[in-house]
């Protein structure tokens, strides 16, 4: 038994702050002010000028794909492609058993060229071997031309393909993508996801929606995550939603959830300019993004899963597609009403007034990424290019917060790292339209309450309250008491799962998988 004794941001109906938290055998016992006799012997932990929060949860990430590239090279930082080659042939160098070389976050807007590196800079690096850098929007990638001929024959059939420059994007982008996936191995990926749970949980992390289907043969990724999800040690959660628009492929592994980006991604990005837009993007006369399906398509789609008593999440970024995905949406729950479906629109950056009202009308979520706002690897001036002064209208966290619709926050891992941290900072602190920003409160709720409902997973998890699973964080410094400005400064300092200080995971890859295989639990 253990009391924490300080701050205690409660995330509950009322958002109380109380003083004291007894937890038990996992399980939190107390929270108020005064602390009942029969607990005052008990261990005590001193919070100090810090707080206790529940612990976050990442409501939408790519996680297999976030714990490849975590493991590979990052150029995020990278101030030009220049450095970005100096790094790569360091990398090259330190790796050469690898049978294949990926990089992860390259940006033309915030590299000193203003442009994305070449298939022929690629080949000067690494001539030899295949080689892809990843853009960080994660919907595009450069490859080199060992890669290019080993794919040609299948990506030549596909929209997005640019030999000359070696620059894949739409369903170019995904042949590459899942080439990718498949060439890691089993073992080395699953150590790779492990490494990943643990960064995450460094970071106040106790819960990941990952979205998982990038094209492994007979979907055996999706089969991956949810097994190894089951073998998690120390209270880590994983919910995995299946990227497929065949209610089957969910069905078959016992998933009540479907969808996410890749094949249930409704447009593109804003990053290589095919977010479906409903009116043209800035300096062209008819050129609206790319919509990948029709609504006919969508809706059969939407009212299968509906019926079949799924929840479902779509990708949609463009004003276009969010139409198309509040359009759909409502027309399956028009077909076959749910009372409580909890289907959600993933990313949301350019909500209409239309879909908004669909969505506060029938409950629909929006699993948002705050992370995206003063991207430095997409920044407003560039947004600002291509959109004009919509680009002023993108996120518009306080509008949709007074509409009344349930936003969660997530990081789209691996376009962003995984730091709760900076999402409540981003939502409070917004650089970009200061208006639309939350409140702390809001913010803190956002990141945990709402995050652990978008699974129905706020029963047991996602404020601190009686009854509830201890899932909680310590950060070194009290969210509601600090100036605004100063949340950016935040450190977790534990994250307590279950109960327990987290440790990082130890299993093997045989232990890990097999055991995943054989156990049971909500996944």
């Amino acid at each position: 038994m253990k009391v924490y004794e300080g701050t205690i941001l409660t995330v509950d109906r009322n958002d109380r702050v109380a003083k004291y938290l007894v937890e038990d055998g996992g399980k939190i016992l107390f929270v108020g002010d005064v602390l009942p006799d029969k607990y005052k012997k008990a261990k005590k932990v001193d919070l100090g000028d810090g707080c206790l929060v529940p612990a976050f949860v990442d409501s939408h990430q790519h996680f297999a794909s976030f714990a490849t590239f975590n493991a590979g090279l990052n150029v995020m930082e990278a101030e030009s492609n220049e450095q970005i080659m100096e790094w790569a042939r360091e990398y090259v160098a330190k790796n050469k058993k690898s049978k294949m070389i990926i990089a992860f976050g390259a940006s033309p807007y915030s590299v000193r060229e203003g442009v994305l590196l070449s298939r022929e800079q690629l080949d000067e690096v690494c001539p030899d071997k295949p080689m892809c850098v990843v853009k960080y929007d994660g919907h595009a990638a450069i490859i080199n031309s060992k890669l290019l001929e080993e794919l040609d024959k299948d990506l030549k059939k596909e929209r997005g393909y640019h030999p000359d420059t070696g620059e894949m994007n739409q369903e170019a982008f995904f042949v590459v993508s899942s080439y990718i996936t498949n060439g890691v191995a089993i073992p080395q990926l699953i150590k790779n996801m492990q490494k990943a749970v643990d960064h995450e949980a460094a970071n106040g992390i106790g819960m990941i929606h990952t979205v998982s289907g990038v094209g492994f043969p007979l979907n055996l990724d999706i089969n991956l995550e949810k097994w190894f999800g089951r073998s998690l040690q120390r209270g880590f959660q994983l919910r995995v939603f299946s990227q497929s628009m065949n209610v089957k492929v969910a069905q078959k592994r016992g998933f009540d959830r479907i969808g996410g980006c890749f094949e249930c991604a409704l447009d593109g990005c804003f990053g290589s300019a095919d977010a479906a837009l409903n009116a043209p993007y800035e300096g062209t006369k008819d050129d609206l993004g790319v919509l990948y399906y029709s609504d006919e398509k969508v809706i059969d789609f939407c009212k299968k899963a509906n019926r079949a008593g799924m929840q479902i999440e779509m990708h949609a970024i463009g004003d276009r597609a969010f139409d198309q995905a509040t359009r759909c949406l409502k027309a399956a729950l028009d077909d076959y009403p749910r009372a409580d479906h909890r289907h959600g629109i993933i990313h949301d950056c350019f909500p209409t007034d239309a879909g908004i009202q669909i969505c506060k009308d029938y409950n629909i979520l929006m699993p948002m990424q705050t992370a995206f706002i003063g991207w430095k690897q997409e920044p407003d001036e560039y947004l600002q290019t291509i959109l004009g002064d919509r680009a002023n209208e993108l996120n518009p966290m306080r509008k949709l917060w007074d509409a009344g619709i349930l936003i969660s926050a997530g990081s789209d891992a691996p376009c962003t790292d995984p730091t709760p941290i900076a999402w409540i900072d981003h939502a409070v602190n917004n650089p970009s339209c200061p208006e639309q920003s939350l409140t702390v409160q809001e913010s803190l709720r956002m990141c945990t309450y709402n995050g652990y409902y978008t699974t129905f997973d706020e029963k047991e998890r996602g404020s601190l309250e009686v009854g509830k699973i201890a899932d909680m964080v310590i950060l070194d410094k009290d969210l509601y008491s600090i100036p605004k400005k100063e949340i950016g400064s935040v450190k977790v300092v534990k994250t307590i799962l279950g109960g327990k200080d987290y440790k990082p995971q130890k299993q093997g890859f045989i232990k890990a998988l097999v055991g995943g295989m054989l156990a049971k639990g909500k996944i």
